[in-house]
């Protein structure tokens, strides 16, 4: 998955969200009484009535289905997420392009639009979520929780909003790599002669997590989240030493071997994130940097009701625990552990946190920049 950013650390919200009724223009009176539902227009739900939560199960059942694009199975406990949310409410799930980035679910949203396939919802790096807005590809819903997202983690209007985070973290194979490294400085010495393949999970230039490595290595190597260019020289002198490896390093080259080093988010290579034996994750003792991805409803969701009540799905106690069950810090955690209906014994799986670093969180301008200066630098100094 590709760009996204991050805005403050998790702080608690603040109390049980208020609902409140939507506009007009979201229902009608006909001539026989009855009630109409334009679910493309609401944009909150209401306590009863034709826009309350029972009438969104009911019209989302109608509808049947629902589209989603470039949630693995594995990311973030998306498989169970999924099979949660058909198996409670009986609607079908079309995921489209599993291994997708954000930069192809806004692709998506414009080459799809009209359709019956596009998707219906999107969850991508917060800065393509911005992105789309700006493009008028999304549109406002404010889920019942939502003064449990804490301020910093939402569009105040309802266009985005985040969902999960984490930080990054090194993942290392104890089996085949005699002394792990515990901090990305410490990569700076080893050559490929002595064992290292290390990767990242994609380019910089399309994937936001990969991106955020790069952010994270320019911190140790001299640089700042406002100036990326000696994280680009980090990762050109592991090229240089033979121990970087340029692909896309995942579960599978962690498995075959191909790589046995990863630089990636800690939820998507620890609690068997990565099924290698002897696989090892530690957050670097020399950078502590988190970021966010955000959920967005698409403007011309094929499916509307299902798309909100997904939302719903996924920012409620049930929907927020299972991204915890995946390694991932869900938005509501500091609210749910502060009112007890965070899985505690989930809680302590995460990986620790470095002592004495404090965490930093790119900001949507210095994620752009450090793109731009990744974009025209990393072919030539790294290669593609």
């Amino acid at each position: 998955m590709a760009l996204m950013k991050i805005k403050t650390a998790l702080v608690a919200g603040a109390t049980v969200a208020s609902l409140v009724t939507v506009g007009i223009s979201a229902s009608s009176v006909t001539a026989s009484g009855a009630t109409s539902v334009n679910w493309a227009k609401v944009t909150q739900l209401t306590k009863t009535g034709p826009t309350s939560m029972a009438a969104l199960v009911a019209a989302a059942k109608k509808e049947g289905k629902l589209n989603v694009i470039a949630l693995p199975n594995n990311w973030a406990n998306y498989g169970n997420i999924i099979k949660g949310f058909t198996k409670k409410y009986g609607i079908s799930i079309n995921s489209e392009n599993p291994e997708g980035s954000s930069a192809q679910e806004i692709q998506a949203l414009t080459s799809d639009k009209g359709r019956s396939s596009a998707p219906d919802v999107i969850d991508v790096g917060t800065s393509y979520a911005v992105t789309a807005q700006t493009q008028g590809l999304l549109t406002p819903y404010k889920v019942s929780t939502w003064s449990e997202i804490p301020t910093g983690l939402k569009q105040p209007g309802g266009y985005w909003f985040d969902d999960y985070g984490g930080y990054v973290a090194i993942g290392c194979n104890t089996k085949t790599v005699k002394v792990c490294p515990t901090s990305l400085k410490a990569m700076l010495t080893e050559t490929g002669a002595n064992g290292y393949k290390i990767g990242i999970n994609n380019s910089p230039l399309t994937s936001n997590s990969a991106l955020a490595a790069v952010e994270a290595a320019s911190v140790v190597n001299g640089g700042s989240l406002s100036n990326v260019a000696p994280g680009v020289s980090f990762f050109a002198t592991l090229n240089k030493n033979g121990a970087f490896v340029n692909t896309i390093a995942n579960a599978v080259t962690a498995q075959n071997g191909a790589t046995n080093i990863i630089i990636w988010w800690d939820y998507l290579q620890a609690n068997g994130g990565i099924s290698v034996p002897g696989w090892k994750v530690v957050i670097p003792s020399d950078v502590l940097l988190g970021e966010y991805y955000s959920q967005g409803i698409n403007s011309g969701a094929p499916n509307p009701a299902a798309a909100r009540l997904w939302e719903e799905y996924l920012y409620s106690v049930t929907g927020q625990n299972l991204w915890l069950a995946g390694g991932a810090r869900p938005a509501e955690q500091a609210y749910m552990q502060a009112h007890g209906t965070a899985n505690m014994s989930l809680v302590a799986k995460l990986p620790a946190l470095p002592k004495g670093q404090t965490p930093l969180f790119p900001t949507t301008a210095q994620i752009s920049a450090a793109a731009t200066v990744v974009n025209t630098t990393w072919a030539a100094k790294v290669g593609s």
